[in-house]
């Protein structure tokens, strides 16, 4: 049976006018899935962005936590979706329809949360109130009785296929689940004693894995201010930088503050800058919690005077964010060559600030969450040309057992990964000094 797409609205400036009144359990959080799928899709913001407006009226966290979770798993597995969509209609329904969205919305829930099949009817169709309900419910009666299944990894989409070329196949097994939690300890020391008391596993000294869904501040030793949350990834550029020993840190771009605190905790006297008072009040919790200190500046970079000459430098500069894509699906949806091509503009200009602080044998370390070449390796090789900074190649002691530096001395890595040990974010890692 394939179902006849006709008599919809095409258009996602569609809104609640018609919304039925009566209760029904678990609606609010799929309106509000509805919603946020249309900020991503429709207009370009993030899940966080859009978060506040989109589920303004779901209560409780765990109908909130629900309706991200709907979201996540549409995002992640969109292409598949759509073609599963597709596959039961004579004509394929626009990409803006909002059948189309709740439909996708659905299949997520049934295909990726196991939710069963007469649950996500009475409240999928119940978002088509006033609308074509009977196309829904006929596209997804076919489809369930087709008993479809979603492939084993996400098909990505062609513009991220075109952009990641030959490593998309490698990246793409990394994205069929969020990630699981990541502490950085703040006593390398105790690894092995806090794993085993959190039932979780480490990676590299300083690192415990604990289960996807983990409830942080529930952990026993969470008052304790011994970690913090932080990708394994993540973890990495402030590690290469190596010991303090009292010699002065700026980093650049810090909030939320996790670089900050390895650095602290690696004995370096840290000047965190950041614009966003917002990002830097968490950096001050966070500060306050572990017992760690770091001198906190809110400035914009690019206006920005040090008073005071630093040895090493942490530039973990803003970018696509595209690395993140296991946590952030929406960054598979939202980002292409506009928004590429804005951040590596700014990324140049914080790399020639920086190179302009730095004295002779000042480090500079250069780090981005993105999987996008203009942002890591097309940057290190700018920066190399216009300033002859020496290279300072990153050796495999340096690194987690499974990764490997680039030939080029650089670290890169994506979310296909040490996937037998669940993965890790995408990042691009420099080093160099000044002559």
């Amino acid at each position: 049976m394939r179902v006849v797409a006709l008599g919809f609205n095409t258009g996602m400036g569609w809104r609640d006018m018609n919304e039925p009144k009566t209760k029904i359990s678990g609606l609010p959080a799929r309106r509000g899935a509805l919603k946020l799928l249309d900020a991503v899709l429709r207009r370009g913001e993030t899940i966080d962005q859009a978060e506040k407006s989109a589920l303004g009226g779901v209560t409780g966290p765990a109908d909130r936590a629900l309706a991200r979770a709907i979201v996540g798993e549409t995002l992640r597995w969109l292409s598949d979706l759509d073609a599963l969509i597709d596959s039961a209609t004579k004509k394929n329904l626009p990409e803006d329809a909002k059948p189309r969205s709740v439909l996708r919305l659905m299949l997520a829930q049934t295909l990726r949360l196991e939710t069963p099949p007469h649950a996500v009817v009475a409240t999928g169709l119940e978002l088509l109130h006033g609308g074509p309900r009977r196309l829904a419910h006929g596209v997804f009666s076919t489809l369930m009785k087709r008993e479809v299944s979603l492939p084993d990894v996400p098909t990505l989409s062609d513009a991220v296929l075109t952009r990641w070329e030959e490593r998309a196949e490698a990246i793409a097994p990394g994205l069929i689940h969020p990630p699981e939690v990541d502490l950085a300890l703040k006593d390398h020391a105790e690894t092995q004693e806090r794993a085993l008391a959190m039932g979780g596993v480490s990676l590299a000294p300083g690192h415990i894995r604990l289960p996807r869904g983990t409830p942080i501040d529930r952990l026993p030793s969470f008052d304790e201010g011994a970690w913090w949350v932080q990708d394994l990834a993540a973890q990495l550029p402030p590690r290469l930088l190596g010991a303090g020993d009292g010699r002065r840190a700026l980093d650049l771009c810090a909030a939320p503050g996790g670089k900050t605190l390895s650095l602290a905790a690696a004995g370096w006297k840290v000047t965190a800058l950041d614009v966003s008072e917002k990002r830097l009040e968490m950096l001050r919790e966070n500060l306050v919690r572990t017992g760690l200190e770091a001198e906190i500046v809110k400035a914009n970079a690019l206006g920005y005077t040090p008073a005071k000459q630093f040895d090493a430098i942490l530039l973990d500069a803003p970018c696509t964010a595209t690395g993140t894509a296991r946590r952030h699906p929406d960054v598979l949806h939202r980002v292409g060559p506009r928004q590429i091509g804005e951040t590596t503009e700014l990324q140049q200009s914080l790399i020639y600030q920086a190179v302009e602080w730095m004295q002779p044998g000042t480090v500079l370390v250069y780090a981005v969450c993105s999987l996008e070449t203009e942002e890591g390796e097309d940057q290190a090789a700018w920066a190399e040309e216009t300033f002859g900074l020496e290279r300072m190649p990153i050796t495999a002691d340096e690194l987690p057992e499974g990764l490997m530096p680039t030939a080029e001395g650089w670290l890169r890595t994506h979310p296909g990964m040490m996937a037998e040990q669940g993965g890790l974010d995408g990042f691009f890692v420099a080093r160099w000094r000044k002559l």
